[in-house]
């Protein structure tokens, strides 16, 4: 369940700016939605696992902010992930 090193890499390469970038907006929005996507799952199986369920939210809550920053800063960028990741826009 948890996300592993070649993943990672794969979606760093995929979403960073330049190698090795796992700091920047794009790379965090995209790791958290791997991330919300694996724990939705787990969550459809384990209905009455609340503890993931609190984490699922607080991951939710934090992709929300850093999609915020992302759209205050970078309005072509934000678009683009929200293409390439599926996430709804308000």
């Amino acid at each position: 369940m948890a996300l592993g090193s070649a993943e990672k890499a794969d979606i760093v390469s995929k979403f960073g700016r330049k190698e090795g970038d796992t700091g920047s907006p794009e790379v965090q929005i995209a790791i958290l939605s791997f991330r919300i996507r694996e724990l939705t799952e787990h969550l459809k199986i384990n209905k009455k696992d609340h503890s993931s369920r609190l984490g699922l939210l607080k991951l939710v809550g934090q992709r929300k902010r850093l999609m915020k920053y992302l759209k205050r800063t970078d309005f072509v960028k934000y678009m683009e992930i929200i293409k390439e990741l599926s996430i709804r826009d308000k």
